[in-house]
């Protein structure tokens, strides 16, 4: 560096210009200029201080590295914990130097190691720190995949060895920091990386008789992506339950276990479980991103009628409200959705959850726990005892907790819950099933909302086509001159969307209004059909029809509606 007397009088003076004359802050009590130690005592932002030191240095000072490119050598050699603790990232190298940006200039000692380790000429720069945080971790999550260059590497390694460094590896793992790990770990690493790129939802590792599968789900349809060799099976699934503080010796029973991970400034909550097979154990990993953003109910895609009755259900006094669906149909969401809408500092707001996957702000969420007592039901009573306005009760399983759930909606208090049906008319049979009392729940039910989810159409490959006569009979509307005689939409399939047609996915919505006749058709125990029949001669839209109307729409194609409202009648 230059004369250090020099450089604190340059310092001195950018600074000053930069605080509008404040020379207060920045001159001893003799009015000699002094440094950085000065500055920062007075609390000077950290980005006037590194423009100013960059101006005293005859540094490069930039603001933004969005249109500086970063250099692959660096996020080869430099591990991502280096560089998020040392605060600098290194930039597209030219001429045989490399530039590195650094946020503060107590990490000057760093370059030297960077210019021994990249055995290169270090110019450097300064930049705000959020920045270079932000290039970190952009830069490392953009990295081309290697999990299958990975797979392809494997040889005759040391199995023991591995198998040691699978033991000695547990905690928290940051899936970008896969510098120096084992093999095994690295691999494992960077498929949950690979996952998370692609909006898995869940991750299976699947053992045949011949060869071993890794499969994503995603937007609910799962996909082989990597075909590690055979003789790696029992390493994966070791490291896997290592992850999850499961037992790695034991094979024959299944098991459960969690873990969390990071992918740069993502957090990302695992849900494993393991199962043995006649072909060994297999794995499937849930993985529950906390970055992802709740919905709002306009997001959700419900027709504007379900939208207004269903904002107008969940704001009612007291009642129940149930929300139907096989797993993965997006039950969850939409609840989360309904209690962002109604949330307010005037209302007490109570969940019982497993697990707890999104965090609410100013709710109060609770996990249930079978293993320590704290089921649904005894959970509820609980939660009556905490004054409560409106209750979320994640799953009716088995009858104390569907008659606790009604007994709460009798007393005043507004309840959500999720069921497991096929449509919204056979959420009363099932609840009259579990042994709730007709002229309970008649009182009590305020509405049921059936729900599907179904993928988008790529808006970059999508396109319309006239389907041929069978196809119609095939997705069962032969009958409709109007419908068949429109032009649909499918998607070719691009980069954008892996080669798919489709990108991410939509609802198709059924609400069951509970009316005085269908109060009295639960009253008669009337069946799921009958209530079903009542319904949509008061207006009530299907699954399938709302599915229609997207297909018809160019939002979704009518082999997704077919898909996933196969048992639904048009």
């Amino acid at each position: 560096m230059a004369n250090t007397s020099n450089v604190n009088r340059k310092f001195a003076e950018a600074l000053r210009s930069r605080l509008d004359g404040r020379a207060d802050l920045i001159t001893g009590d003799d009015g000699a200029p002094v440094g950085l130690a000065r500055a920062r005592q007075a609390e000077v932002p950290a980005e006037i201080v590194a423009a100013s030191a960059a101006e005293a240095l005859g540094w490069p000072y930039v603001e933004s590295l969005s249109d500086r490119p970063v250099s692959q050598e660096f996020i080869t050699s430099v591990p991502i914990g280096f560089a998020r603790r040392h605060g600098l990232i290194g930039l597209a190298a030219a001429n045989g130097a490399m530039s590195v940006a650094l946020a503060d200039l107590d990490q000057w000692p760093q370059l030297a190691v960077l210019g021994k380790v990249l055995g290169r000429r270090i110019w450097p720069l300064l930049a705000p720190r959020e920045e270079i945080l932000r290039t970190i971790n952009a830069a490392y999550q953009q990295q081309s995949s290697q999990a299958q260059q990975v797979i392809e590497s494997f040889g005759s390694s040391d199995r023991d060895e591995v198998i040691r460094e699978i033991q000695r590896a547990v905690g928290n793992e940051d899936l970008l920091d896969v510098a120096g790990r084992a093999p095994v770990i690295k691999l494992v690493n960077l498929m949950l990386f690979e996952a998370v790129k692609r909006r898995a939802s869940d991750v299976h590792v699947q053992p045949y008789e011949d060869r071993l599968v890794v499969r994503f789900r995603v937007d609910g349809v799962l996909h082989d992506v990597f075909s590690p060799p055979p003789a790696l099976h029992a390493e994966i699934i070791s490291r896997i339950k290592v992850m999850g503080g499961m037992n790695i010796a034991e094979r024959r029973l299944a098991q459960d276990g969690r873990a969390t991970v990071e992918v740069g400034d993502r957090i990302v909550d695992l849900r494993i479980a393991t199962l043995p097979t006649s072909f060994g154990e297999r794995a499937v990993i849930r993985l529950l991103d906390k970055s992802i953003r709740l919905y709002d109910l306009t997001e959700l895609g419900m027709p504007a009628n379900v939208l207004e009755t269903f904002g107008r259900l969940i704001r009612m006094d007291h009642g129940i409200v149930l929300v139907t669906g096989p797993t993965g149909s997006g039950k969850s969401t939409t609840l989360y959705a309904a209690l962002q809408e109604i949330n307010s500092a005037e209302m007490n707001i109570l969940t019982l959850e497993d697990p707890i996957e999104y965090r609410l702000e100013g709710i109060s969420q609770t996990q249930v726990s079978d293993r320590k007592g704290m089921t649904f039901a005894s959970g509820l009573r609980h939660v009556l005892r905490q004054d409560p306005d409106i209750i979320m009760v994640g799953e009716i399983r088995d009858r104390d907790t569907a008659q606790m759930a009604i007994q709460s909606a009798l007393t005043g208090h507004l309840v959500f819950s999720t069921l497991h049906t096929n449509d919204a008319a056979g959420a009363v049979a099932r609840m009259l099933d579990l042994g709730v009392e007709p002229y309970l729940l008649a009182s009590s039910l305020l509405g049921v909302l059936a729900q599907r989810l179904v993928r988008r159409l790529c808006v970059h490959c999508k396109r319309t086509y006239q389907p041929a006569a069978r196809q119609w009979r095939l997705w069962g509307v032969a009958e409709d001159e109007e419908l068949i005689s429109r032009p649909m939409y499918t998607g070719d399939g691009c980069d954008e969307c892996l080669q798919t047609g489709y990108h991410e996915r939509i609802g198709v919505f059924e609400l069951l209004e509970v009316s005085d006749l269908v109060r009295e058709l639960i009253l008669q125990c009337g069946t799921a059909a009958s209530i079903k029949s009542v319904a949509m001669t008061q207006g009530m839209t299907t699954l399938r029809t709302d599915g229609i109307a997207k297909a018809t729409d160019g939002i979704t194609t009518m082999d997704e509606v077919a898909r996933v409202t196969g048992r639904d009648e048009f």
